[in-house]
This record gives structure tokens, sequence and C-alpha cells, in this order.
């Protein structure tokens, strides 16, 4: 398959001018391996090379002495050894751009102690944005509006149908072929070996797939919600079933290192208002398919449930924001006070820089989230933090242009990085 260019191509490129080492992690099957074989000059594939993995027990340095950079695919599965040789090479080398790391896992705390400090890069790598697809023009750059530009798009054709097709496919670099029904199947069956092999692997084989795969579930129906595991663990018990708060736990811990669990933390600020802020992350799958593939809905079954669709389309939209916040040193939180008003994404820059954006599926709710949203301005303290640079409503369609009382509207086909 021909390569599709993707947001963290040139943070991989700066990194390899700057660090010995790069480490690009994220869930299985989202384009680690193909965007790391751009910028490789050798590789070992751990996970298909038996030989390698042998050969690392008696000499690291052969299997891992190729030309610079050196791509080391699905690292973690000989952890420790691989981890100390590659940082005992990039000590003696001497100079950027030696290694690139690749892993679908986080490995256990054992490996993490050995620091990597000023010798490793790391980059989280998700499965693909709309932009990246193709799916996106990206003339609305988040970059630009956290800059404090207003850029503007032409009306957006994407419809709602498509939306839901969308999400059921997901970002996965072999499902964007595939007709929803068939990416559908596939999302399915990688649920199912996260719960009946991955999960097991990583936390022991006596967790049981049926439980797992409960715990999604909840996890799916609870999608863009306030994240309480007790709540998810209650969820997944049922008549033949129970799933202890302990359980519930462990798989979140084991989803998180999978990176199939990428919660979405609130944000910190100070407000003018007595309103106290609320701590609970959201919950999200690292894909809006996952969530979908769990509840096992297909676009018919979510244009029937509008309700569950602008959950997933919200999750869709913090998936993306993820992506470009990462080319611009952000991060995406959400908001929530003791009033109870919401905002469901804030993109902070690591210089302070911050914008504010609210999803709403459909346009005719526009109005209302823009009130939201200057409602939302007025409770900040900005002497202490500053003025937004920008806010918006992300919908999925309409026109992308700044409305008369300053609110950005950004319909999802124009947003890019």
């Amino acid at each position: 398959m021909e390569y599709l260019p993707r947001v963290v191509d040139r943070l991989l490129a700066a990194r390899l001018s700057s660090a010995g080492a790069v480490l690009i992690e994220g869930p299985k099957a989202c384009g680690k391996t193909r965007t790391a074989e751009q910028a490789a000059r050798s590789a070992v594939y751990l996970d298909r090379d038996e030989s390698s993995l042998q050969a690392l027990q008696v000499d690291p340095a052969l299997v891992l002495a190729g030309d610079p950079p050196q791509l080391v695919d699905e690292w973690q599965l000989d952890g420790t050894r691989v981890w100390n040789h590659v940082r005992t090479q990039v000590d003696k080398r001497g100079a950027p751009g030696q290694f690139i790391l690749t892993g679908s896992a986080v490995p256990n705390d054992d490996v993490r102690r050995h620091s990597g400090a000023g010798r490793f890069a790391r980059l989280m790598m998700r499965p693909m944005s709309l932009y990246e697809s193709g799916e996106s023009g990206g003339a609305m750059s988040l970059r630009a509006m956290l800059a404090g530009e207003r850029p503007k798009a032409p009306a957006d054709s994407m419809t709602v149908q498509r939306i839901a097709e969308l999400i059921v496919r997901g970002g996965w670099p072999l499902n964007l072929h595939m007709q929803a029904t068939d990416a559908g199947s596939a999302n399915r069956d990688y649920l199912r070996t996260i719960a009946e092999v991955d999960l097991p692997r990583m936390s022991g084989p006596r967790r049981d797939p049926v439980r797992v795969m409960r715990f999604i579930q909840a996890l799916a129906r609870n999608t863009a919600m306030e994240h309480v595991v007790s709540r998810l663990a209650a969820e997944a018990d049922g008549e033949d079933i129970s799933v202890s708060r302990l359980s519930a736990h462990e798989y979140q811990d084991a989803l998180t290192r999978l990176m199939i669990l990428e919660v979405q933390p609130a944000w910190s600020t100070h407000l003018r208002s007595r309103a106290r802020l609320r701590d609970r992350p959201r919950s999200h799958l690292v894909d809006p398919s996952l969530a979908a593939a769990a509840l096992d809905a297909t676009p018919a079954k979510l244009l029937r449930d509008l309700n569950t669709l602008g959950l997933l389309f919200e999750s869709l939209v913090v998936r993306d924001l993820r992506v470009y916040a990462d080319a611009t040193d952000a991060a995406v939180y959400h908001y929530r006070d003791s009033d109870g008003l919401e905002v469901d994404a804030i993109v902070e820059a690591r210089d302070g820089t911050w914008g504010a954006f609210e999803v709403k599926l459909g346009t005719g709710q526009t109005d209302q989230a823009a009130a939201q949203l200057l409602k939302f301005a007025d409770k900040i303290d900005t002497d202490k933090i500053g003025s937004p640079a920008v806010l918006g409503v992300i919908t999925a369609n309409g026109y992308g242009l700044t409305r008369p009382d300053g609110v950005v509207t950004i319909p999802i086909g124009a947003l890019g990085p």
C-alpha cells in the first residue's frame, strides 16, 4: 500500500536530529512501523524474526549493528536487553539519530527503571486523523488558530451518514479502503485479540476474556463521559458474571499500557467565580471505532441512536485534536465545574497558549454551543492565564468562519494540524 504521510513524520525527523534514539509508542496497527521505515536505513523486526530474538540473548551488539537510524520493531519483546544496549550505544557513538524503537505495549516497570533521560525522545502515535486519511482538507489549522489566526473554509459536504461510516471504520491504516461492514468486523476481531491474547499476556493468564470484553463494553457505553472505575465495574456486572472493582482497575491499567485506553484529563486553571473545578477525566478509547465495535454498532444503528452517535463523534474529534495538538506541542483536556458548565475540549500548548472547543454533531446546536463557550470564557481568570487564542465549535459540516461574537465554526472536514 502507498504510504500516506502522517503528522508525526515531521516530529520524528526533528527528534532524530536532537536525540540518540526515538521511541514511538502507540496501539497495534496504527502505522508505527510504516512511519518508522520511512526514516530508517536498517531494521530488525522482533515480533516476526525469531532468530533475532534468540541472537539478542547471546550478543545484542550483533543484532543492533545496522546502519543508523536502525529500526527496532516491537522492542519491548526483549525490553531490558534492547533498552540497555541502545542506551549504551547512544552514549558510545555520541551522535543523534542512531535508533528508532517502536512498541505497542508499555513494558513493565523493570525496564522503566533504566533511565533514558538525555538519550531517548518519545513520540505517541495514534490511528489516523481525518486529515491524514484524506477526509479533511485541513484548511482550518489548529496551529494557526492557536496563533490567533482566523482561517476560513467553504461549506463542507460531509454528511452525518458519512460521519457514522468513518466512526465505524476508524483511523486504522489497513481499514481505509474497506467498506464500513468489513472494517467493523476487523475492529471486533481486534478487540477479541486484545481480550483473549494481549491483556492476559500483560496482566496474567487468569484474566477472563469475557470479563475483559464486558469491561471494554462498559468503557464504550461511557465514551466522552466521566471516567469512574467503580461505575464501569458495576456496568460490566451481569446476571451471569461479575467484575470486581480490583479487577476493573487491573483491566484499566492493562488497557492503558496497551495504549487502547487514553482518558482525557480535566483542565486545571484559575476561575473568577466561586465554582469549583471537577477533576475526573473523561473516558475515550484510542479510536472511536473500538467503542463502536464493542457496542456492535453499524452506521445504520448509530443513525437510529443520535445520542450515541454524538458521543462517538466527540471521541473522533478528540482523537483528531490529539494528533494535531502533538504537532504544536500541546495537550487536550476537558473542563467541568461545580455549576455544571462543561467544555468538550481545551487545547493548551506548553507555552500557555490555549483554546476551547465545543463539539456538536448538528449545526443547529451551534448558537447554544457558542453561548456556552462565551460563558465559560467569562469565568476564567485571564489575568493569570491569558485570554483564549480561539473559541470554536467543531461540527459535522457547514462553513468554517468567524461569527460576529468571535466564536469560530469549524467543520470536521476542514480541521487540520
